[in-house]
């Protein structure tokens, strides 16, 4: 996985933390390791925490991609509202991120599942260059990607499997209002498939032959939703590398454990609950989801 490292402050209604570890290679892969070996890519400057990256390790995630370099870590201050549906970026320091060249290991380079995370898709258009043929290749984007490097957003589109954006950002991308015609757009601009988080109301994933919508999990307390997304995309990478497939029956189990780690990841600051959690923990919450859904 590709994505950033950063020292997050983070404001909920049921408190805050300061420069905790974060960023979307760090939920991703806190939440992947549990079902499969990780690799990760990013960068951090000198400041950065050293328990930080002993924990990582501790975790078995392999950071031999990890750059460091001289200046400060990338760091993000958000605020949620009350029902902690919106959320209001305080301030953002890119620092040593802003002109992030990932640079992949050679032992990376053969890798079969590839996950880039958010990002400007020249960036992640540089990783395929390096990556020998991949499995299956999945990127997340955002509407300032949208918005700015729309061209260069779709010339990356034609080299994935799947593109992961939320409801909104399949609208803007598109023009369309109705989602599902949204979604049905996006494959014509190039990915096998497309992704859609829906936040509190689940996800949906779409290609030419199949339809398949997932729910939320129901959390009762939610303390922290940042990081949700990548964990969800952590788990459902996590489950196609582990089972070494990508088929229709693969990527439905994948959003499902995708659903079930991001449930887990907003009950702490953090990636904080992803520090003790078991591969006996999620298939518990998994079975608990799939009686749920059973009728």
């Amino acid at each position: 996985m590709v994505g950033s490292v950063a020292l997050d402050t983070v404001e909920t209604p049921h408190g805050s933390v300061r420069d905790a570890l974060g960023g979307s290679a760090v939920y991703f892969s806190v939440a992947a390791r549990l079902l499969s070996p990780v690799s990760l890519v990013g960068v951090v400057g000198n400041d950065f925490p050293k328990e930080h990256l002993d924990m990582l390790t501790q975790l078995g995630i392999d950071t031999k991609g990890l750059q460091v370099k001289n200046g400060k870590t990338f760091r993000w201050w958000g605020r949620y509202s009350e029902d902690m549906n919106d959320r209001e970026t305080v301030e953002v320091e890119l620092n040593v991120f802003g002109d992030f060249q990932p640079e992949i290991p050679k032992e990376y380079t053969g890798a079969e599942f590839v996950f880039l995370a958010n990002g400007s898709p020249v960036t992640q258009a540089t990783v395929l260059d390096q990556i020998g043929a991949p499995k299956f290749t999945v990127a997340d984007t955002m509407d300032l990607w949208i918005k700015t490097t729309r061209e260069e957003l779709l010339e990356l589109m034609a080299r994935l499997d799947a593109l992961i954006l939320n409801d909104s950002e399949v609208r803007l991308l598109t023009g369309k209002t109705n989602t599902i015609a949204a979604a049905r757009d996006v494959l014509k601009m190039g990915p096998r498939m497309v992704i859609v988080k829906k936040g509190e109301h689940g996800a949906f994933l779409m290609s030419d032959d199949d339809l398949f919508s997932i729910p939320a999990f129901p959390c009762e307390l939610v303390y922290d939703p940042t990081g949700a997304g990548d964990s969800f995309a952590g788990g459902m990478m996590g489950c196609l590398a582990k089972e070494n497939s990508a088929s229709r029956e693969s990527l439905r189990r994948g959003l499902a454990y995708g659903t079930v780690m991001a449930s887990f990841g907003v009950e702490q600051f953090g990636p904080a609950r992803f520090l003790d959690l078991t591969v006996e923990d999620v298939d518990r919450r998994l079975s608990e989801f799939r009686g749920m859904l059973s009728f």
